[in-house]
């Protein structure tokens, strides 16, 4: 009886310890677990709701404590080339070791599977093709090319240079340099002829928009892509009438005078992925989304476009001629013209403090490099 009665005692007394001992591991455990989910965090996650250390990274994903140099990894990777060699994989390295939430693949330009697209197929132009399909489709099916070419397909590694139509280019002296590139991208109307000292005489593609085009046959380079981008829906209608050789029919929804002629054959027509101005505008510069559409201050300039697009598609990246420094008012606002830095006006669509402030993390970072130090 006694013996029955300290076995009950003791059970008492083991039930209540158990429990407390069970709550007690399985705190432990439910703390340790979120420790490690805490330990190895989504970046993109807490960038957007705010738990990523301020200290760290900028509310865009930037490192805030740029200095240019190269992660230990990259020393090495590196380290063995001579120098002036072509570095594989560089500009997309940098870029991931300041913004981490860096993702390469996306096309340079759109092809027969643009469909397949799913960053670009929701939003109408100028950041995807939503509403444009069927267009789109016609004007593939005539170009039928939708790369850079077989030689420069074919390249294990690739350095290539935008050039800005800034003034900062003006008696530099770098033609020469800048033809080294592998690929040189101009952009809308930058002239080569007669300035080729300074700008150099080397054009791979130019990057433009109906408005923004060439309006003189003869000031086209012979052998160029034209590259097209678009920033609203009229203008698919103006490229498949170029592209099918097509007079040109009602010419409203532009907002000014527009090429009628493009002195070039459909297979050296190209569609830039609208997606380089989405991800441009939205992740890289932290422009307004308004609902995915075209509103004041959110389209990035077509340079920041450009430099995006390459960052996907290029081993090294170049720049030269960008940058506008409104303290000086009476500097060339072009390389080109004699108009002043005073001429420009605030601009309904792009924000050029916020862009400047992108451009500056590249070349701090050291993701892309300046020629010309205007950034």
């Amino acid at each position: 009886m006694i013996r029955m009665k300290s076995t009950r005692n003791f059970i008492i007394f083991l039930c209540p310890t158990l429990v407390l001992f069970f709550l007690y591991y399985s705190s432990g455990r439910l703390h340790l677990r979120t420790s490690v989910q805490k330990s190895q965090p989504d970046l993109d996650s807490l960038l957007s709701t705010g738990r990523v250390l301020a200290s760290e990274y900028d509310k865009q994903g930037f490192l805030t404590k740029l200095d240019g140099k190269l992660p230990l990894e990259l020393q090495y990777k590196y380290a063995n080339l001579s120098k002036g060699e072509c570095k594989p994989g560089y500009a997309q390295a940098k870029m991931t070791s300041i913004y981490p939430k860096f993702s390469k693949p996306a096309p340079m330009f759109l092809d027969s599977n643009f469909k397949r697209l799913s960053k670009i197929s929701n939003y109408p132009p100028p950041f995807g093709v939503k509403t444009q399909e069927k267009i789109i489709d016609i004007i593939l099916a005539t170009t039928k090319s939708y790369s850079l070419g077989p030689e420069l397909d074919s390249l294990s590694c690739m350095k290539c240079i935008i050039i800005g139509n800034g003034g900062i280019l003006f008696n530099k002296s770098l033609g020469s340099k800048i033809d080294e590139y592998d690929v040189v991208i101009r952009l809308n109307e930058g002239p080569v002829r007669g300035f080729e000292k300074d700008v150099g005489s080397k054009t791979t593609m130019r990057i433009t928009y109906p408005e923004g085009a060439i309006q003189k046959p003869e000031r086209y380079e012979k052998d160029s892509l034209f590259v097209f981008s678009a920033f609203k829906a009229v203008d698919f209608k103006w490229l498949r009438q170029i592209v099918v050789k097509e007079k040109l029919r009602r010419m409203e929804g532009f907002w000014k005078s527009v090429a009628r002629v493009v002195p070039r054959e459909a297979e050296h027509m190209r569609i830039l992925n609208p997606y380089f101005i989405q991800e441009a505008a939205f992740k890289f510069i932290g422009l307004p989304h308004n609902n995915g559409l075209m509103g004041r201050g959110n389209i990035p300039t077509l340079g920041t476009v450009a430099i995006t697009m390459a960052l996907h598609s290029c081993d090294e990246v170049a720049v030269a001629g960008f940058g506008y420094d409104m303290n000086t008012p009476r500097a060339p606002l072009h390389y080109y013209e004699k108009l002043m830095m005073s001429a420009i006006k605030e601009s309904w669509t792009h924000n050029i403090s916020k862009e400047k402030e992108f451009l500056r993390k590249l070349v701090k970072g050291g993701v892309i490099r300046d020629l010309t130090n205007g950034i």
